[in-house]
């Protein structure tokens, strides 16, 4: 008799236990694949600007032109610290969904507004002031969308594998800079010449990043609130972000420094790879778009195995396994790879580098929202976060190539692995945020 009541009681446990779990993984996926379309408008600039500098600044020169390019690119960073400001207040006392829908929503408008601002020869001044605009309120979407959705992951994740699903956070951040590089290779060797590009086929990845955004946007409208902040929320609410988050600055601190030298090597082996692999290893054009484009597929791939490890020996030796291998090996992988000949050495190269960082990346936003309560933590991911990305991520490329310019590449190499002994000295002293974790408390 005992067996009949338990079977069945077992087999709808089974039924719920499988309907949560798809449950999580719809609602992770709808919450990460925003972040995907952000990171596509984020880095279709970069990719595009050689063709649409030109039309926004009317200098003859070059390399004037693509400086005053990078300058609105370094803006978007500047102003990702308001975003994480903004955005981790509005998550916080209002819920994760509002917010995640306002950060996709406002890249959307920028990415159109670019696509569609007329040119300097069409409406003078005005033009370039539009497209800063448009790159102002790019960085404050994506300043935004980091510490959102870092906490939207890692609450919706169950606590077993909640390393494996908040490691989705980075493979739809490599996964948009992925995008953004197809849709330049096939724009240049397959539907328009360099001159069309030049001319008005640079607003095309603009208008795909408005329509992706609003297709995730579409996706977003019915995404399920968290179960941390329905409980938390009166807390919430009756509490000042920046005075509730000033009560932790322990954890503050220790977003800043386990951020600082991952950061700076996610940048390295990111969007200054390709000025390295052209300037530096001296590769064509063609070449240096297919190394990074493996390399960058090769890292994505890595993010959930990461994430899945950090799940069974804990957050803690994943970081310093990045901290002991970026201090040992980003010498000795960088000075081999510039005096690499061939495409295939250099992405070897850069995939060794990607085992090495992906210790970093793939669990570091499961880290900084273990870190914090439920109350401030959208607000603790992505302030701190935002600036220290600001500081040390951004800066990256022109540190690099600072160096390159007064003979003195490989201080950057130092640079760099000085950056990474600094986060692992954190590593080293701070709590395994998987067996310690705020949510594990009473929040």
């Amino acid at each position: 008799m005992a067996t009949s009541t338990l079977a069945p009681t077992a087999a709808s446990d089974d039924r719920l236990d499988l309907a949560d779990m798809r449950r999580r993984i719809k609602a992770i996926f709808i919450g990460s694949i925003g972040n995907l379309v952000e990171w596509y408008d984020f880095y279709a600039y970069a990719a595009f600007a050689l063709y649409f500098a030109g039309a926004f600044f009317p200098n003859s020169d070059p390399v004037v032109q693509q400086l005053n390019a990078a300058v609105l690119f370094a803006a978007g960073f500047i102003v990702r610290p308001v975003g994480g400001w903004l955005f981790g207040y509005l998550a916080d006392h209002h819920g994760r969904r509002g917010a995640l829908m306002l950060s996709v929503a406002m890249m959307c408008f920028g990415s159109l507004m670019i696509a569609v601002t007329p040119t300097y020869q069409s409406i003078g001044i005005a033009a370039p002031i539009m497209l800063a605009v448009a790159r102002i309120v790019q960085g404050l979407s994506l300043g935004g969308e980091y510490g959102t959705s870092a906490t939207y992951l890692t609450e919706m994740a169950d606590q077993r594998h909640r390393g494996f699903y908040s490691s989705f956070q980075y493979v739809t951040l490599i996964g948009g800079q992925i995008c953004a590089l197809l849709v330049l290779l096939l724009l240049q060797n397959v539907f328009l010449t360099n001159d069309e590009i030049r001319a008005w086929g640079w607003r095309i990845p603009f208008f795909i990043g408005a329509l992706l955004a609003i297709v995730a946007l579409y996706m977003r409208r019915n995404l399920q609130e968290t179960e941390h902040f329905e409980a938390a929320k009166d807390v919430a609410k009756r509490t000042s972000s920046l005075r509730g988050l000033m009560r932790y600055p322990r954890e503050v601190l220790l977003v800043v420094g386990l951020t600082a030298g991952g950061t700076a090597a996610f940048y390295t082996y990111t969007t200054y790879m390709q000025k390295f692999l052209k300037l530096s290893v001296g590769l064509s054009d063609d070449q240096t778009t297919m190394v990074t484009l493996g390399a960058l597929v090769f890292g994505m791939c890595l993010q959930p195995l990461y994430g899945a490890i950090s799940d069974r020996i804990g957050r803690k030796w994943l970081l310093i396994a990045f901290g002991v291998s970026g201090v040992l090996f980003t010498v000795p992988l960088l000075t081999t790879l510039q005096s690499v000949k061939g495409p295939f050495a250099a992405f070897l190269l850069i995939a060794a580098a990607w085992m090495i960082v992906s210790g970093y990346t793939s669990i570091n936003a499961v880290v900084k929202a273990e870190l914090f309560p439920t109350t401030v933590r959208a607000l603790g991911v992505g302030l701190p976060y935002a600036l220290t990305v600001s500081i040390f991520g951004g800066t990256a490329d022109s540190v690099a190539l600072w160096f390159k310019s007064i003979g003195h590449e490989q201080w950057f190499y130092y640079y760099l692995t000085c950056m990474i002994g600094i986060s692992l000295l954190v590593y080293l002293f701070m709590r395994d945020t998987k067996a310690d974790s705020a949510m594990h408390r009473h929040e």
